[in-house]
């Protein structure tokens, strides 16, 4: 390389001769897997640890009334619990008192006086010993307790996300990044330990709140280490940590099904990760946002060392750029371009996340062992994956993302009218569109995240991901409580799950291109996107653009 200064406009360029995506980079990703395969755990941790095993009334007490104790157990349950629609008996009401004459014939139930359990639950633990359900007896008419475990810890993470995404573009990825690792150990650790229902939601909320760090840094500081040829790679590889997560994540929760000592075995890979904290290198492109040339050059000379291409930063010499400018999330929406991509890029993050925990957290709903079905999907994803990798490299992101949202809508709307009903084909058919349809929403939550990176600027980079991840969580948020408007209308959830798939994928198609094009680096970018760095085989070339 030619003689040159180190500067902003250049970066991409030195980035690209030092190798995008070599042994610096390669160790940059591994240093990260597990603190982000922590992630997966504790998002998708309510499908076991929130899970609500068969139960029913506690009849225990009947007991001491004469000639009950002498009946086997279907008896004492026949005259004891009423009968549903469906023939099951009921889990939530019993009898005033027990009705003998349904010990010889069908237990119809109709005119019999019934109250809701007066002495608690019996559950069946020959699936899980012990869960959230289990210990506060969050069934019945306390369910929505139970779901909303699930929406306290995403409002932590929807919350944590805005705040992570301003501390790391002010203090920098690396330190910020450790703190996000400290505070998610402390608070999972203390949630294993709660003694009461208020103070388990109370450490969940702000468990999701440090986590939330750990989901957006990370991506930022691995894309933004990355040469322009190699984003693609790269974002694909990092969701991949996600994939190993859900596996890790059966794994542990088959082995271990107490809840509390689930919550602590899936928190122990961030313990690795603290220790390994000290070999992750901070942004150099951060760092030269912020007018620190030095600092960035010292990180881009280990990089170059690593990768063997030091010759290529011999005549690099920093210059110092000082910018006063200090960015907020203020700033997403003060211009016309900027106001835009925060907008649409907010509509189509609600969509994916809303309609993917839509799917992923009512794994009951197939009617399958949940730890199968997580399996499957889990195992479905390294092939989604490749198969991602290779339609963003030569399609593109944008028609990527519309293209799956659309897709996850579609399954959806098939499985609205596939009921689940006794023969085996329904439930073939039923399982293998709702696959299909996690598939396609793993897929858009996959580009989404890649996407997301490259399009905003590096000065306020983290503040994008931070506000897309606050309206993503807020889906999240609301998404579990959805089914319970299956109350109302048992069609509704899907229903409502579809048209917001449908709609998100739509809004996907306004949202600019960004495959091969140079990161941008300021809200100028945006707002006058002349020109843009795209690649034309090996070679680094401009040409001209416009917002769309």
């Amino acid at each position: 390389m030619a003689a040159g200064v180190l500067s902003k406009m250049k970066f991409d360029g030195i980035l690209t001769e030092i190798n995008g995506f070599g042994k610096f980079q390669m160790r940059l990703v591994l240093i990260q897997v597990l603190s982000r395969m922590t992630l997966p755990c504790h998002f998708l941790l309510n499908n076991f640890m929130a899970a609500i095993p068969k139960h029913y009334c506690d009849i225990s007490a009947l007991e001491e009334l004469h000639g009950f104790g002498n009946l086997t157990l279907d008896q004492k349950l026949a005259v004891s619990l009423p009968a549903e629609q469906d023939g099951t008996l009921s889990s939530c009401r019993a009898f005033s008192s027990p009705q003998y004459q349904y010990l010889s014939g069908s237990n119809g139930s109709e005119g019999t006086s019934t109250v809701e359990c007066q002495n608690g639950w019996v559950f069946d633990n020959s699936t899980f010993k012990s869960t959230l359900a289990t210990e506060w007896d969050l069934v019945c008419s306390k369910k929505g307790l139970n779901k909303a475990t699930a929406t306290i810890f995403f409002v932590g993470v929807m919350l944590g996300a805005p705040l992570f995404g301003f501390l790391s573009d002010r203090f920098g990825r690396r330190r910020i990044l450790l703190v996000s690792y400290l505070t998610s150990l402390t608070f999972a650790v203390l949630s294993a330990f709660s003694t009461s229902y208020v103070m388990f939601s109370v450490m969940r909320f702000f468990t999701g709140m440090a986590l939330a760090g750990i989901s957006i840094i990370s991506i930022a500081l691995n894309v933004e280490w990355c040469g322009i040829q190699n984003r693609t790679f790269s974002g694909v590889i990092i969701s991949l940590d996600w994939t190993l997560g859900s596996l890790f994540l059966v794994g542990i929760a088959y082995c271990v099904n107490e809840w509390r000592m689930l919550i602590l075995a899936v928190t122990s890979p961030l313990l690795l990760s603290v220790a390994t904290w000290r070999w992750l290198p901070e942004s150099a492109r951060w760092l030269m946002a912020k007018g620190r040339a030095d600092e960035a050059h010292y990180y881009l000379i280990k990089c170059a060392e690593v990768n063997n291409r030091t010759k290529s930063m011999a005549s690099i010499t920093p210059r110092t750029e000082t910018t006063e400018k200090k960015y907020t999330f203020v700033d997403l929406f003060k211009t016309p371009n900027m106001r835009k991509l925060a907008i649409y890029s907010g509509i189509v993050w609600y969509g994916v996340a809303f309609t993917y925990y839509g799917i992923t957290l009512n794994i009951s709903d197939l009617g399958v062992n949940p730890y199968l079905t997580q399996f499957i999907f889990a195992s479905t994803e390294i092939p989604m994956k490749t198969g991602v990798y290779f339609f963003l490299e030569k399609i593109g992101r944008r028609i990527g993302e519309m293209g799956s949202l659309l897709s996850t809508g579609v399954c959806l709307f098939i499985n609205i009218f596939l009921s689940k009903g006794f023969y085996l084909f329904l439930w073939v058919i039923r399982t293998v569109v709702a696959v299909v349809g996690k598939s396609m929403s793993e897929a858009s939550f996959t580009i989404i995240f890649l996407y997301t990176t490259e399009f905003y600027p590096t000065v306020v980079r983290q503040n994008g991901l931070g506000y897309t991840s606050f309206i993503a969580r807020l889906g999240v948020s609301i998404s579990p409580l959805i089914m319970l408007l299956e109350d109302v209308w048992h069609l509704l959830p899907p229903i409502t799950y579809c048209a917001v798939a449908i709609v998100a994928g739509s809004v996907a198609s306004l949202l600019p291109e960004t495959l091969n094009t140079r990161l941008p680096e300021f809200i100028e970018d945006i707002e006058n996107p002349r020109y843009v760095l795209f690649i034309t085989g090996n070679n680094l070339q401009q040409g001209e653009t416009t917002f769309d």
